[in-house]
This record gives C-alpha cells, structure tokens and sequence, in this order.
C-alpha cells in the first residue's frame, strides 16, 4: 500500500445536489457520463438516489457551486445530456441517542447530505452546521445593502477596514446553507456587479436545524423536505407554500399546501377547485334543471376525491421548484 505524502487528505464534498435525466429513458447514456467525468475528477462523490416525481437518479458531491456548474457544463457539453439538477444543499452533522437508532445509523454521529434521512426530532441530541469565511470587496457606496445581506443569512461580522478610499474588505463568517443558492447573484445585483465574494471552510458549529416538510392535502412530499435553521423555518414555510399555490396545477377539488416542522404546521395556503359552470347553458326555465345540474357536479367532486385525494406532484412543477 502506497502512504500518501504528508500534509495530502481527501477531498470532501461541501455541496450536494441530485442529478436526474430529463427523460428516463436516458438513465443509462447519463450513467456512463458520469462514471467518464469521474474518471477524471476523484473529488466528486456520487451515490444512486430515486424520487417518486423525478425517477431514478444520483446524489453527487462537489467541492463548491463553481465546481458543480462546470460538472453540469460538462455533462451538457461534452456528452449530450439534458438533466434536472436539484437545488443544493450541504452536509449537515447530527448525534442521535437510542440503541435502535444509534444502530440504523450506525453511530451516535452521522453526517447527513439529504433531507429524507434526517432523523426524527425525539432521537436528536443536537444539531451541526458547516460555517466558511467569507471574504467581500465592495466599493463603499453598497456597504450598507451588503451588510444587510449578509446580517439576513445569519452572518456575524469578523472584521471590516478601508482599501483605500472607495473600496471596503470585510470578512464574515457564513452558515454554508445560506450561500449555496443565491447569495452570490443577489450580492452582484446589489453591487451593480463591482463586488467580489470568496470563502473558505471553517468547519461544523452547533446550529439549532429542523426539517421542513410540505404536505398537500395531509400527505407529505419528501422531494420538497429541507433542512433549515429554526428561525427560518414559519418564512421559508410561507415561501414554498405560496410558490406551490402558483405552480401546482388545480384539480377538481380543494388541495391544502401546509408547511410543517414535525407535528407543527407553520403556514398554509388553498389551491381552489376547479369550477365549471354547469349552468352556462341554461337560459330561465324551470329552477329543478339547475339544481339537477349542480347536484350531478357535486356528485362528480366527491367521486374525484376518492380517486385523486393523493395528490401527484406534476414532473413540471418540480422542475419550477428545484431546478436551479
């Protein structure tokens, strides 16, 4: 066995995402577009991961959003291949207690990459975050929207000084989960684009995280769980609750879209039936007719709830939710 030179250690993904092919008919050609890009890029981890809406697919690691998008290019670029990448998400480090669970997870600490595995809140002891160091230059015009970016992602304020006269370098320390998505577009925007951003690891910090599930119509939907700090949890609940009242197409019926933490609901939003006038036709004439029509209707609703009470989340709408 070779001994690796001295200071040398592995790679360690810090960004998770799942990768599914647009058309599942594609598994295998994307398959083997991985398996060549991993040739070459050991950095990468991948593991095999299904969705009820999205199909069969993959779990991969990255070591930063740039690497993901370069990986994505390339799979794009270099093989063909149209693919679905789901919105990331980082590792997240929880000690359990409880023999049983203890051995399903085979220790009292394991690292978490996707939200379906998250244990239940009873068997948690606590909770770990990974932090990084943020680094910002910013022309001292957009110091002020700034700091309140970063002050709205949990950050906490490590330093601040003056370039010279009209550039500021400040650094930050940055829960990870908050940055992955769009930190860096909406820190362009409010820069006009003159702002830089760079981070490096600082390692997991206790964190007070919950999981978030949505429920339509009482049934949980596992592909729109995440994890998120408890301060965040009733806000980012409202937002994906009004986002899918305005991307789930309406059904015959009423679906309720609730956000809940455990046993907990943090908000909830109707989608309302959809309603045919079945009395469109119906000029005068005699008032029994129409309350025949709408009792058929009726009818007609209860029928349809029977047999579509389970709502399916159309492919489309998770495309809206978790393509990036």
């Amino acid at each position: 066995m070779v001994e690796p030179l001295p200071g040398f250690r592995e790679a360690k993904p810090l960004v998770f995402a799942g990768i599914y092919p647009m058309d599942q008919s594609e598994h295998g050609v994307l398959k083997a577009a991985i398996e060549r890009l991993c040739l070459n890029d050991r950095s990468v981890s991948v593991s095999m991961e299904s969705s009820s809406a999205l199909g069969q697919g993959w779990r991969l690691g990255f070591l930063g959003l740039l690497h993901l998008d370069v990986f994505n290019q390339r799979l794009e670029q270099e093989h063909k291949t149209q693919v679905i990448v789901t919105t990331p998400s980082v590792p997240y480090k929880v000690r359990v207690h409880g023999a049983k669970v203890i051995q399903q997870y085979r220790g009292e600490e394991v690292i978490i990459n996707n939200p379906v595995n998250w244990p239940s809140t009873p068997n948690i002891v606590e909770t770990s975050e990974p932090f990084v160091r943020g680094t910002i230059i910013t022309p001292v015009d957009y110091l002020g929207d700034i700091i309140g970016l970063c002050q709205g992602r949990r950050g906490v304020q490590q330093s601040i000084r003056n370039i010279d006269q009209t550039r500021i370098i400040m650094h930050y320390k940055l829960p990870l989960n908050e940055i992955v998505v769009d930190f860096y577009d909406i820190l362009k925007s409010l820069s006009s684009g003159y702002a830089t951003f760079d981070y490096e690891e600082m390692g997991f910090e206790l964190s007070h995280l919950v999981k978030l599930d949505i429920l339509l119509n009482g049934t949980v939907i596992p592909e729109l769980s995440r994890i998120v700090h408890s301060s965040k949890a009733r806000t980012e609940g409202r937002r994906m609750a009004e986002k899918l009242k305005d991307t789930l197409p309406k059904q015959l019926f009423q679906i309720a879209v609730q956000a809940a933490v455990g046993g907990t609901i943090l908000a909830r939003t109707n989608i309302k039936a959809m309603r045919k006038d079945v009395l469109a036709k119906c000029y005068g004439g005699d008032i029994s007719r129409k309350m025949k029509l709408l009792k058929r209707q009726a009818e007609g609703k209860k029928k349809n709830m029977k047999m579509f009470g389970n709502i399916e989340v159309p492919r489309e709408t998770f495309l809206t939710l978790l393509k990036r």
